[in-house]
């Protein structure tokens, strides 16, 4: 097969011919799909059902003893903070488990950062001038509208295949005061697919920062979400910083937002007893204690990580057909002609793809037109702007496999249009 550079002009017209009649044709059956976010499927939340009896009228209280229908405890129940310590590879003196969301307190952790410091003794980023975020990208873009929101500046830092350019990464923070943190989805991230290496890891623990109040924000959002009987390992980045006499340089984040129930789950903060104690300080203004109830039926309904991992491979029965409908019709489509990537995860909730220079809003502007909503083009970098216009991101959890087949069909022919036109 030919790839583009190599089609004559002739064969270019007759393709773009064939590709407007199949085009029109998609547009003619009125498709209604959205594949904008990263959302399970009802068969997923299904897996969770129990959640909704684990918890009666006669079993409200702790393995402790302790009443969950009351105030207080605001770092956790005891066995939550065990099973979640477990998830996140720390001690229990190490965590917080919160609320539904870790969004909220990712939030939180940058804003307690702007009005306190990250320290007792360290100045809080607001008094501070000039304060920067390194934004790896293509990324998460609800951690570029905390930064966005708190006037925050973003330096985007392009992702690699072992997932961060460190030799810019480390240039950065060793030359710039003002630069107080870094972004990282560590695991099949968002929207690469990309696990970091054990090199990288062990960098951004040991590097040197011209900022004594840098953090690393840590998002595992995908920790146990394997796709493959051979899951990517991740090296601990508390252990890699207490390695390299930074204890204290990292905020790890966690939630069972899609393990269990997307807007009832559980969220955790794991960091150094250190930083957990200066958070749970200025917690307590905040919150009497979280919904303990929650995690009372998490941990009833768990039993013990072993049951997270049990569950999180019914997860993926129901998750790879999906993502491998993603990967034979972009083969299909797209293999060889030499005109866009795509990753191949083998875990997550994403798969990235990237077209020709210039070319991702047109790509997402006609498969809308053609009843196909993606991510918009751009938001998978700070400022909505991606420099090089090309990178998309799909979200395959959500519809049936025959939906996506449908809408990476049209994908397809709509990034093959916008090559021809561009």
């Amino acid at each position: 097969m030919n790839t583009f550079e190599q089609l004559s002009q002739q064969e270019k017209n007759n393709l773009k011919q064939e590709l407007d009649r199949r085009y029109e044709s998609f547009r003619s059956k009125q498709l209604s799909l959205n594949m904008t976010r990263g959302v399970p499927a009802p068969e997923q939340l299904d897996l969770s059902n129990e959640l909704l009896t684990c918890v009666t009228e006669h079993h409200y209280h702790s393995q402790k003893g302790v009443d969950c229908r009351n105030y207080g405890g605001v770092d956790g129940i005891p066995e939550a903070k065990e099973l979640f310590a477990a998830y996140m590879e720390v001690a229990t003196d190490e965590i917080v488990v919160a609320g539904n969301s870790s969004l909220n307190l990712m939030h939180d952790t940058f804003m307690r950062a702007m009005i306190k410091g990250v320290m007792k003794d360290e100045m809080p980023w607001s008094q501070q001038k000039d304060i920067k975020c390194i934004c790896p990208a293509p990324g998460y873009d609800r951690h570029f509208s905390i930064c966005d929101y708190l006037n925050i500046q973003m330096i985007t830092v392009e992702m690699t295949d072992d997932g961060l350019n460190m030799d810019e990464i480390e240039s950065l923070v060793a030359n710039d005061e003002g630069i107080k943190g870094i972004w990282c989805v560590p695991k099949y991230s968002n929207p690469t697919g990309v696990t970091y290496t054990d090199e990288v890891v062990e960098r951004l623990a040991a590097m040197k920062t011209k900022a004594s109040d840098f953090r690393i924000f840590w998002d595992n959002a995908y920790a146990v979400h394997h796709l493959t009987d051979t899951p990517a390992q991740l090296m601990s980045i508390l252990d890699a910083c207490k390695r390299a006499g930074n204890p204290d340089r990292v905020y790890m984040f966690g939630s069972t937002a899609k393990i269990t129930f997307a807007g009832a789950g559980v969220a955790v903060l794991a960091a150094s007893e250190k930083n957990i104690n200066w958070l749970r300080s200025q917690m307590i203004f905040q919150s009497i204690g979280p919904d303990k109830i929650n995690q009372l039926r998490h941990v009833t309904f768990f039993k013990n990580i072993e049951g997270i991992h049990q569950l999180m491979k019914k997860h993926a029965q129901i998750l790879k057909p999906k993502f491998d409908a993603v990967q034979t019709t972009l083969e299909k489509e797209l293999g060889q002609k030499g005109i866009a990537q795509w990753t191949n995860p083998k875990g997550g909730y994403f798969t990235s793809i990237n077209t020709p220079n210039g070319c991702a809003k047109k790509v997402v502007e006609m498969a809308k037109k053609a009843g196909v909503m993606l991510t918009p083009a751009g938001a998978t970098y700070p400022y909505q702007k991606d420099p090089f216009d090309r990178n998309i991101r799909i979200a395959p959890s959500f519809p049936p496999k025959a939906d996506i087949e449908k809408a990476i069909e049209l994908l397809a022919i709509c990034i093959q249009l916008a090559a021809i036109e561009n």
